[in-house]
């Protein structure tokens, strides 16, 4: 079987590898174009494409695969099957009608919940207890082709997006070399989607992060360890930004302002009052240091308390 395979960041690495070591043929692999990167912004190849290179399997960046000439790319391969897993780009119905085998996904949730580009972190911020990884056969719709196996896993209760998302692109590994068996043995169900079931949620912007501290103490949790490590979770102290790495509960509030900083030293760590909550943010980042344990912070640095993070005013 010839497969042509579309992906680019880690996630859909070990998917890769799973093809290679399983014995199908790789006939080339479609990734995004080099971005740039770091301070220098010098051009930089995404994990999938460092991986096919080390594997000796060709690579295609079109800047959009479903132009003429990524087309043409496909089209040359002739693949019997695509393979996707966050590849980033949405499938003309020229590309789709290349392969006769069809184009199969490797999705990171439990479809039709979670359709989009970014189902790991949304599975998170909104506080689901399990997710998954769904194979799917690909239309040209969003994340709305007919499923075919899924395999589901809990949510750790401190888990990260980048903690759950390297769980999962193992998963999705085991759970692709499943469904090509069964595939070759003709013994795939295809299952369409419920669209009354389906959830979508947006891209994710840098803005997503910022901590709004009406809301109450899960939910900040959720957010913050759902943008973990990017777009990272944010507020404002004294017009800079803090990055927020690491939040826990530690009592009630009982009437502060949401935002205002309850104490900030060594001893008692950095809390802050939220919705429903006082929360304790134990690890966090300031402009010019680096990402430590607030307590850490706190010895040789100070955060002023009555100050409402977010804002700029002090409460009186």
């Amino acid at each position: 079987m010839r497969i042509a395979f579309m992906g680019t960041p880690e996630f859909a690495v070990p998917s890769l590898r799973a093809l290679v070591e399983s014995g199908y043929e790789v006939v080339g692999v479609f990734c995004q174009p080099d971005r740039p990167k770091g301070r220098g912004h010098k051009l930089a190849a995404c994990p999938v494409k460092e991986t096919a290179l080390a594997l000796g399997i060709p690579v295609f960046q079109p800047e959009r695969i479903k132009r003429p000439e990524g087309v043409q790319m496909l089209r040359e391969l002739a693949p019997d099957l695509c393979v996707t897993a966050a590849f980033g780009q949405l499938l003309s119905q020229e590309i789709l009608d290349i392969p006769p085998l069809g184009t199969v996904n490797v999705h990171a949730s439990l479809l039709p919940r979670h359709r989009g580009s970014a189902p790991i972190n949304w599975s998170i911020m909104q506080g689901d207890a399990v997710t998954g990884v769904t194979t799917m056969l690909t239309d040209r719709g969003m994340d709305t082709g007919d499923m075919l196996l899924r395999s589901e896993t809990p949510i750790g209760a401190t888990e990260t997006a980048g903690e759950l998302s390297e769980r999962l692109s193992q998963l999705g590994a085991e759970l692709l070399i499943q469904t090509l068996r069964a595939l070759e043995q003709g013994k795939l169900v295809r299952t369409p989607q419920n669209p009354d079931e389906a959830t979508y949620e947006p891209k994710l912007e840098k803005e997503t992060g910022r901590i709004d501290w009406q809301a109450g103490a899960t939910a900040i949790d959720n957010l913050v360890r759902g943008v973990t490590p990017w777009p990272g979770a944010f507020t404002t102290y004294g017009g800079e930004t803090m990055k927020v790495f690491e939040v826990r509960a530690c009592g009630q509030n009982d009437g502060h302002a949401p935002g205002t900083v309850l104490s900030a030293d060594a001893k008692n760590g950095l809390t802050v009052a939220c919705g429903d909550a006082i929360l304790e943010m134990t690890q966090i980042q300031m402009p010019g240091a680096k990402r430590m344990q607030a307590r850490d912070y706190l010895r040789g640095h100070r955060i002023d308390t009555g100050v409402c993070l977010g804002k700029t005013e002090e409460i009186r």
